[in-house]
């Protein structure tokens, strides 16, 4: 059946089954993920506390892994100091580390619940282990001082926590300072020098991680190149120097460590899950700033402008960077991110106009010629050769380009994804109401009418756009992708839906268009070739 399809054809169906296995396989196959028992059952806790909550504290090390019977009867009780603002509130436990982030804004909520942003298994952020396996043993079991309790933190002012941990023959104090931009500033002193290892910490999960969204790490180096580690797909430790920022990631958060100096020993590891985990190598003292929050672009470039790095697009990058610049900057014109979404597609249509035209009436001119490609693969059946200069030929007479409707589609599949990449990692988008029904851009539409609109514009496209199909079950088979669409986009973002049903409306306008301009073109040709005959008469 390939072999009698049309090169236009195959590309056109290629892409699409390409886009429904993307998609499908990522749906029906998503990647495993421990059950919460599971997860309670193999913890990585490690938490000291001061009043023998805990019992058989044997400890054993694997790697950066740190493994432990410990159980702990009373999480709460491990909780050092506490620091709560408008937006956040924010635990540090008794081995230094940021234990626990919430954050407040309702936008950011899942199932009417705020969400944790800090992993409750595995490494945390600020947590240290040591080299040597008997000071790292010892740091275990003793717990850290706080010279707070709780503090209140406001939009004016900081808050600085002094933590110290008295260790045999060592002592560590960190100094963190938070910022109620979620920003924070960390000075590490130790009495002596010591090798030890610094943890940005890893991500949480979220119910509400999209498929196809990236989550892992990444190390930003200074030649500008996103180095990123992927969930479950991590095979040992590399190590990296010249490193502007390290983040820890998900589809739209992240904790960030940046401005420790362009020396330092950054590596990134494999856990027991082959998960990345990142950490600093370190043997003295250190200063360095620290994030954990949204993967807001304005909020990252308030803090520090190279933050916005943190903002991954994937494969993408070199397209969806400048994608999400121009869909920040119609935000800001238009105050609505719906709307915003909507006048890019015009912006999109408008730039790929050319390219598009020539592709509509190239595959207007070929639905033409399909009767005669009919007759020319009956004539030379059994002879490729004749009928390819045949088909050739018959292309040159009548200027028809058999690539110029995939050359466009080649350029817009790029784009398709950039913009996906720009609407999937997009936090903005969050609990961004756009009309009516849809009051969040970042989730599925809860009614379906997007989705269902998207598969009848998509259908109705295909009606008015010319085909050359000779066999009667590639048609069949062409048909039936708007309802796989439909269904596939069904618990997509409403961003991404709406992009790409306005795409269909646009499309729809310009087919009309060149199907108006092939029609007349076809008449002229016919009233020219009568005035001839009448002249020959």
């Amino acid at each position: 059946m390939l072999e009698n399809m049309s090169a236009n054809t195959r590309l056109i169906l290629a892409v699409s089954l390409s886009i429904i296995f993307f998609v499908a396989y990522t749906a029906i196959f998503p990647p495993a993920k421990l059950s919460e028992e599971q997860n309670n059952t193999t913890a990585v806790q490690s938490l000291a506390t001061t009043n023998q909550n805990t019992e058989g504290a044997s400890v054993a090390q694997a790697g950066h892994n740190i493994l432990s019977d410990e159980r702990v009867v009373n999480k709460e009780a491990t909780i050092l100091s506490s620091i709560d603002s408008e937006h956040f509130s924010l635990k540090i436990d008794t081995l230094g580390r940021i234990s626990s982030k919430i954050l407040k804004d309702e936008k950011y909520y899942i199932d009417d619940k705020p969400i944790e942003l800090i992993a409750q298994t595995g490494a945390q952020p600020l947590y240290i282990r040591f080299a040597d396996d008997q000071l790292n043993e010892a740091a275990l079991k003793t717990a850290y001082s706080s010279n707070v309790d709780k503090i209140t933190l406001t939009e004016s002012n900081s808050a600085q926590v002094i933590l110290t941990q008295r260790l045999p023959d060592l002592t560590v104090t960190k100094t963190v300072t938070f910022y109620s931009n979620g920003q924070y500033d960390v000075a590490v002193q130790l009495s002596k020098p010591t090798r030890y290892f610094l943890y940005v910490g890893q991500h949480a999960e979220h119910k509400n991680q999209m498929m196809m969204a990236l989550q892992g790490v990444m190390a930003y180096d200074r030649a500008e190149v996103a180095n990123i580690f992927e969930d479950g797909d991590v095979e040992g430790r590399t190590t990296y120097r010249d490193v502007v920022l390290l983040s820890a990631f998900d589809q739209y958060f992240a904790s960030i460590f940046y401005d420790f100096g362009s020396d330092t020993i950054v590596n990134i590891d494999r856990d027991r899950d082959d998960n990345p985990a990142a950490y600093l190598e370190l043997d003295n003292s250190i200063e360095f700033k620290g994030y954990v929050g949204p993967k807001d672009y304005e909020l990252l470039k308030s803090i520090e402008p190279e933050l916005v790095n943190a903002i991954e697009f994937g494969w993408f990058t070199f397209a969806a960077k400048p994608l999400f610049i121009v869909l920040l900057w119609l935000h800001n014109l238009l105050g609505n991110w719906g709307w915003s979404i909507v006048v890019l597609v015009i912006l999109l249509r408008i730039v790929l106009f050319p390219l598009t035209q020539k592709g509509m009436l190239s595959m207007a001119k070929l639905k033409d010629l399909a009767p005669k490609m009919k007759e020319l693969r009956e004539k030379h059946k059994g002879d490729p050769q004749r009928m390819n200069a045949a088909t050739m030929e018959l292309y040159r007479k009548h200027g028809a380009n058999p690539f110029g409707g995939c050359l466009p589609m080649l350029l817009q599949i790029p784009v398709f994804f950039a913009v996906y990449r720009v609407l999937l990692n997009a936090v903005e988008l969050q609990g961004a109401p756009w009309i009516f029904w849809i009051d969040d851009l970042s989730r599925m539409d809860p009614y379906f009418i997007l989705p269902i609109l998207m598969g009848a514009s998509m259908y109705y496209q295909q009606k008015i756009t010319p085909n050359n199909f000779t066999d009667p079950l590639q048609e069949k088979i062409f048909s039936y992708l708007p309802i796989i669409f439909t269904f596939f986009f069904i618990t997509f973002p409403a961003g991404l839906v709406l992009y790409w049903f306005v795409n269909n409306l646009l499309s729809i306008a310009q087919q009309f268009v060149v199907n108006k301009q092939h029609g007349a073109a076809k008449l002229k040709v016919a009233e020219a070739t009568q005035e001839l005959s009448k002249k020959d008469k």
